[in-house]
């Protein structure tokens, strides 16, 4: 068996890594059913878990667990343009004072991004981006894809490898005619494919959807394990992992722009999807010099292809409802294929850019596929006799009640809060992986949920029956129990996701965990005053007055009632903190960009240290952090006479605490 998973391993690495294959898939598939006839012969002896027959796929999962990355995984800043490229440079170039420095440039492609630990050369865990802090554990999914090794050969007893989970254009283009062949919807591009397919509950439709990982990045305790980018590369093609081939190292602008031009030149004829080139200064002492702001590191750029384009004619415009009553207009254009999909509908985002554009029906129009995924109209190329121009309906198209546009706001709006199809979008909000979580309730459920009257409400999903679940469409006794689980356990999602969940306008999921941090209840968030609710951090007077317009309104003041009722999280649970640190019992306010901390990464600090951060500047503040272009709450911490600190005086008290 120890024989036979080697020479699988090898011929895997051969063939996946290298595309240099020394058997035929028939040899492969003889060795890999000896390998299982043998392990299935002899169940005494254990499975370890590198065993390449761990990749073909195990029992189907109830869920996903998150988990928190060992550092963030940060997005970076993009450059569209060789006029920001060189802005980018420019800035490099200032900040590392006259140092030579080289740019390590690769190509970015166009998939879902992934981190994978190692502990002794054994894969032992995966986790999906998510949001850049916390991420989803797909270990047993990725271990489906043959690209990804089980087994390393390191020089580090624990190690992390990030990377991007692609769907080859091959792969995808088999996918589509499977699903073409039983008459399912066929999937809009290659990333949507590679990131549902990792994050399928069967990991055997992973195995079978044929995805690739590519690493790029080499940590050990969360940092670079190299002194140069170039040298982690090196290091984790040395290892077995599949490196970009396609990766050149820039000695100055010049080489960098001309790399560029190469691989845009290459882009059609990549086996991959890729939307541009990825440059980082290749010193890692260099990077650390040269920090962070609060989104991006500034010693790399992202920078982006010219999205493709095509021209149409606009047939129609048809106007679709949101959960916030909002009309959106949607171009119905001539079916049209740009970058290899097939186009028929774009937003047009509201009146205001129809008007800006001067568009017509009958137009003919450029179509841009904005960061090779999203339709948009870019401009009207010709205008013929007889256009005729798009009025916005004064009726709701599904209810045929009244619309108004408040003023100040560019959107018009279905004052009727029980529309279906508000109703429709607030299920599928409130349901949202990033809001209540409830998995499973997608649109084809939520239309039957409506269609028959069972959900009138976001309130009566949990006073919904298994069996009524269960007598659906496409809905077995099974499938219905866990749907039905799924939303007991959203109750215990936190206040900061029921409040995203209620849809109040302009309240997203980062506003409202200011509010829940600030105000500590739903109870408090209810009876907050409008100047009050403008003392959190980024509430100003827009959001202060849909919050209250919101609470005002009596069908609102019921839902909350009715949900109170269901026992969900109406008090924000306050994070564990210290029992001991230097900031113990000091309270403070983060204001402004710092130099080289995000915002999560200094309040991450400040509670560590045993502080604790608010949102809003007040007498019970201890100190405020102040970065560039801090506002109003500076100006009040000097008007109270508080404590003003930079993000130097902040690290410096952190780490004197530290070494006394």
């Amino acid at each position: 068996m120890d024989d036979l998973r080697a020479q699988l391993r090898r011929h895997e690495y051969l063939y996946y890594v290298l595309d240099a294959p020394e058997i035929s898939d028939a040899q492969y598939d003889g060795l890999m059913r000896q390998l299982q006839a043998l392990e299935q012969e002899h169940k005494d002896i254990p499975v370890p878990p590198d065993s390449p027959t761990r990749r073909v796929g195990g029992a189907v999962r109830e869920g996903f667990v998150k988990v928190r990355h060992s550092a963030p995984m940060l997005s970076l800043d993009n450059a569209l343009n060789p006029e920001e490229l060189q802005a980018f440079d420019s800035r490099v170039r200032e900040l590392l004072a006259g140092q030579e420095y080289q740019y390590a440039a690769e190509l970015k492609l166009d998939g879902l991004s992934m981190a994978v630990h190692y502990e002794n050369g054994i894969l032992t865990q995966a986790i999906t981006r998510g949001d850049g802090t916390v991420g989803e554990d797909v270990t047993e999914n990725a271990r489906t894809i043959r690209s990804l090794p089980l087994r390393v050969e390191a020089e580090w007893p624990k190690f992390e490898v990030r990377g991007e989970v692609i769907m080859p254009k091959a792969s995808f283009e088999k996918l589509n005619k499977e699903r073409a062949a039983q008459e399912l919807p066929l999937y809009a591009n290659p990333r949507n494919s590679a990131a549902g397919s990792l994050r399928v509950l069967d990991p055997t439709i992973t195995s079978n959807r044929q995805l690739e990982y590519h690493a790029y990045f080499l940590l050990v305790d969360g940092q670079p394990a190299k002194d140069s980018h170039w040298a982690s590369l090196d290091a984790m093609k040395s290892m077995g992992f599949r490196v970009n081939p396609r990766r050149r190292l820039c000695a100055n602008l010049e080489e960098l722009t001309t790399f560029c031009n190469e691989v845009g030149e290459l882009r059609d004829n990549l086996p991959y999807e890729i939307d541009g080139v990825v440059a980082k200064v290749d010193s890692i002492p260099q990077q650390r010099q040269l920090g962070w702001t609060a989104k991006f590191p500034r010693w790399a750029i992202a920078y982006k292809f010219t999205a493709r384009q095509a021209e149409t004619v606009l047939e129609g415009v048809d106007v679709q409802v949101g959960r916030t009553g909002a009309l959106t207009p949607v171009a119905r254009l001539k079916p049209v294929t740009v970058s290899g999909v097939t186009v028929s509908n774009a937003t047009l985002h509201n009146e205001e850019e129809i008007a800006r554009l001067d568009l017509a029906i009958g137009d003919t129009v450029l179509i841009e596929r904005s960061g090779d995924v999203i339709p948009k109209v870019v401009a009207v190329t010709k205008r013929p006799d007889g256009r005729r121009a798009f009025v916005m309906p004064k009726t709701c198209p599904v209810c045929q009640s009244p619309v108004m546009r408040a003023e100040g706001e560019v959107a018009s709006r279905c004052v009727n809060t029980n529309c279906p199809a508000r109703l429709r979008e607030s299920i599928l909000h409130f349901a949202a992986r990033t809001v209540m979580d409830i998995d499973g309730m997608g649109d084809a459920l939520v239309d039957q949920l409506v269609a028959k009257g069972l959900v009138r409400s976001v309130a009566d999903l949990y006073e919904l029956t298994v069996e009524q679940l269960r007598d659906l469409e496409r809905m077995g006794e099974k499938s219905a129990k866990k749907i039905w689980d799924n939303i007991q356990t959203s109750k215990q999602r936190p206040l900061p996701r029921l409040i995203a969940g209620l849809g109040i306008p302009f309240v997203g999921e980062r506003t409202a965990q200011f509010l829940a941090d600030s105000l500590e209840s739903m109870d408090a968030l209810m009876e907050a005053s409008e100047a009050r609710l403008q003392a959190i951090e980024e509430v100003g007077p827009k959001i202060a007055e849909s919050i209250r317009r919101f609470f005002a309104e009596s069908h609102n003041q019921e839902l909350v009632r009715r949900l109170r009722g269901y026992e969900l999280k109406f008090t924000h649970e306050a994070a564990v903190r210290p029992a001991s640190g230097p900031f113990l019992g000091m309270v403070f306010v983060l204001t402004g960009t710092l130099p080289n901390l995000s915002r999560e990464e200094a309040k991450a600090r400040i509670e560590a240290a045993g502080g604790k951060v608010t949102g809003s500047v007040s007498k019970k503040t201890s100190v405020v952090v102040a970065g560039e272009e801090a506002g109003s709450k500076l100006d009040k911490a000097r008007e109270l006479n508080i404590e003003v600190w930079d993000e130097a005086t902040l690290l410096g008290r952190i780490g004197s605490a530290t070494n006394e």
